[in-house]
């Protein structure tokens, strides 16, 4: 069970970047006129509890500021394991693998005919089958099965 911070939790740059953010959205929608955002971006610089910004949001529908996780909080971690290479339908598997062999033949008949469009063949293939199954099929198609992604 998690436990929900204390109002009167002190609040950090990032939580008010997040208010302010959150009351230029609702400028931006027309819920707020200019006078009033200036206002409450006056008093969201000054708030130093999570009870001074609620307040400030408490007429407002969503958005709302995001708070920091505060020191020590635990995060739960997803309870689903990543998907697996073998759990993908197989089509999905013949397409992947079928990739590096576009490639050679793209290569091969690009030489053989002296025609340079074949080398596009590739690229439209991973790009539609990208666009039929979504991000999944670039991780992959590059052989991360299931691993997250490094680079985030």
């Amino acid at each position: 069970m998690t436990e929900v911070p204390s109002p009167d939790l002190r609040i950090g740059d990032n939580d008010r970047e997040s208010a302010l953010k959150a009351l230029g959205e609702h400028l931006s929608a027309g819920r707020l006129d200019l006078d009033e955002y200036g206002d409450r971006s006056a008093k969201v610089t000054a708030a130093r509890t999570r009870r001074d910004l609620a307040e400030l949001f408490a007429d407002l529908p969503e958005p709302h500021p995001v708070f920091e996780k505060p020191a020590g909080a635990v995060e739960k971690k997803p309870d689903r394991t990543p998907r697996q290479w073998s759990d993908r339908p197989l089509p999905q598997r013949v397409a992947a693998a079928a990739v590096p062999f576009l490639w050679v033949a793209a290569i091969v008949l690009a030489f053989a005919t002296s025609t340079w469009w074949w080398i596009a063949m590739p690229f439209v293939f991973t790009a539609a089958a990208s666009n039929f199954w979504g991000s999944d099929w670039e991780k992959h198609r590059h052989g991360n099965h299931g691993r997250r992604d490094r680079r985030r």
